[in-house]
């Protein structure tokens, strides 16, 4: 009789190792690892080797790093969405990873998708929500939820691969827990799940820390096309090589890193150190030449737009209507979101000094100090008493109530001195 087929997402570290040996060791399934490259720079010829070496009957690695960004970063960036400071680095990557997942299964015949996500964290609900919006017949293991799971903790995981023979990186001293791809990586654990203690220089991996950062500043010109960047310094890149590029110079200046503790979508407040260079300059720059080239009402309304894209990221729903009806009216927003800002980089500072666009609402004969032919500021007066007219009217019946009697006719002719009605 065939085994079960169980499609693990399998990173090659420490949890993902353990679990493969475990659903090997207690459940005897026949497990098809599947490696997602979103760009964190493994050895993945190395990570299938070891899960075949581990239990694997199969092993993909499936190279998301053009989807991820083009489908996933863009849209969030042209919605200017982050979650409490957080570029959602890892909320990105997820649904596209259990999209793979799911297809991955449908093409082996298998009825179950495990993966080595805690019961504590974020990533489970990702995982799962995607997983169930798109084939709700499969089956979910979740080791770190199960009552067989025979493991309280990373060190006894530790122990466990070590009794093994199962090769991994961690050790009892350095114990992060960390997610990477192409745009962040986060770190949690270790020292910091005290949030009195400082992270240490020494957790940085994309960036320098800023009092390592030149003491000179680096420019660099973003062009952008309906929203998306799509050079720099006049230089056509695609999205891998220029979203690579801008990695580069933010982590030489010490651009991107922050520590939060964050809210999580399960109820419980979560220290993390995320450090995100490339996503940084480009959320700054987009941010400048929006400034630029949007009315104040779509302005606005698109920080609110903007709030609500990322809560349904942040929590996992990305497969969902309302996701795509605001990326729908995102996308109608950045139709003149086109032309070139100036980034200035400096001591961990990604700053937009200048921006240019055809679609410019910006007009220096409107705005001068100077005369011009185009605004009149007496006309000012006039909307001014119309714009404050409600409050006139507020606080000349409050004075009149706290005053005593007054004449009605007294009142409505306090009202109309001046000539704030006309006719």
């Amino acid at each position: 009789m065939a085994k079960e087929k169980v499609v693990l997402a399998y990173s090659g570290g420490l949890d993902t190792s353990v679990i493969m040996a475990w659903l090997k060791e207690k459940y005897d399934y026949d497990v098809i690892a599947v490696c997602c490259d979103a760009g964190q720079g493994e050895d993945f010829e190395a990570i299938e080797k070891k899960a075949i070496a581990t239990g694997a009957s199969k092993a993909y690695t499936v190279d998301l790093r053009e989807e991820f960004i083009t489908d996933f970063i863009w849209p969030t960036l042209k919605a200017g969405a982050t979650y409490e400071q957080y570029l959602l680095g890892t909320s990105m990557a997820r649904p596209l990873m259990a999209q793979k997942l799911v297809e991955i299964a449908q093409r082996e015949g298998a009825f179950y998708i495990a993966h080595g996500c805690t019961g504590k964290g974020n990533d489970q609900v990702r995982f799962e929500t995607a997983i169930k919006a798109l084939d709700p017949a499969i089956k979910i293991i979740a080791p770190w939820r199960s009552s067989d799971w025979d493991f309280q903790s990373r060190e006894e995981m530790i122990e466990y691969a070590e009794a093994h023979n199962i090769p991994i990186a961690q050790t009892k001293a350095k114990i992060y827990s960390r997610d990477e791809n192409i745009w962040h990586i986060s770190h949690e654990g270790g020292e910091l799940e005290n949030p009195w203690n400082q992270h240490l220089d020494t957790i940085h991996v994309l960036s320098v820390p800023i009092e390592a950062a030149p003491d000179e500043p680096t420019f660099v010109d973003i062009d952008f096309e309906n929203g998306v960047p799509v050079a720099l310094d006049g230089v056509k890149m695609g999205p891998i090589e220029l979203l690579t590029k801008l990695n580069e110079l933010g982590s030489k200046n010490g651009v991107g890193t922050i520590d939060i503790i964050e809210n999580r979508l399960v109820g419980m407040k979560s220290r993390g150190v995320y450090e995100t260079p490339g996503g940084t300059i480009l959320f700054a720059a987009h941010e400048g030449l929006e400034q630029l080239v949007l009315d104040r009402d779509t302005t606005h309304y698109k920080k609110i737009v903007g709030h609500e894209f990322a809560e349904l990221l942040y929590n996992g729903l990305w497969f969902t209507p309302l996701r795509k009806a605001i990326s729908a009216f995102v996308d109608e927003t950045q139709k003149v979101v086109t032309g070139t800002v100036k980034m200035k980089l400096y001591k961990g500072n990604a700053i937009p000094v200048a921006k240019k666009s055809i679609y410019s609402l910006y007009n220096e004969e409107f705005a001068t100090f100077s005369k011009d032919e185009v605004y009149d500021q007496h006309d000012a007066e006039g909307f001014i008493n119309l714009w404050s007219l409600p409050l006139k009217i507020r606080a000349i019946q409050k004075q009149a109530r706290e005053g005593g009697a007054v004449e009605h006719e007294t009142l409505e002719r306090k009202v109309l001195k001046g000539g704030d009605f006309v006719g």
